[in-house]
This record gives structure tokens, C-alpha cells and sequence, in this order.
């Protein structure tokens, strides 16, 4: 039982912290328009969010994988 109540306040002290900073978690990605795109789909604390980036094996040009931390364009807290 104490397992799971520091386990749901880890989880709500990670999404204030999401909510209040603006960025999203990676929580999948995929390849599309023939290998060129890269498509990443974030968790932020408002919901998810979808990203499309230029995408090459090598990320000479473009990226390779999707970044794992990304600012969200809307945050609760502006400054």
C-alpha cells in the first residue's frame, strides 16, 4: 500500500511539474511521406501533441529520432 501512494505522488509531482514547465514526453514515433518525415507524438499535462520533423537515418540532415523532452507552444504559467 505504500508502494502505491508514493507511486501516485510521483505521478501527480511529474505532471505538476509537465503543467507547469510546458514540455511533453515522447510516447511514440513513426516514419512517414516516404522516409522523409518523422512524426512524434508527446504527453503533455494538457493532453497530447503531435510534432512532424524532417527526418534521415544519419541526422546530417534532419533527425534521426525523435527528441525526448519537448516545449509544449502553450503553458499554464508564462513567467
Amino acid at each position: 500500500m505504500r508502494t502505491l501512494i508514493r507511486g501516485v505522488i510521483l505521478i501527480a509531482l511529474v505532471w505538476i511539474g509537465l503543467l507547469l514547465s510546458g514540455y511533453g514526453v515522447l510516447i511514440g514515433s513513426h516514419e512517414n511521406a516516404a522516409g522523409l518525415g518523422l512524426q512524434c507524438k508527446y504527453v503533455t499535462a494538457r493532453g497530447t501533441s503531435t510534432a512532424q520533423y524532417v527526418h534521415s537515418d544519419n541526422g546530417f540532415f534532419g533527425l534521426a529520432n525523435c527528441p525526448l523532452l519537448r516545449k509544449s507552444d502553450t503553458a499554464i504559467d508564462n513567467g
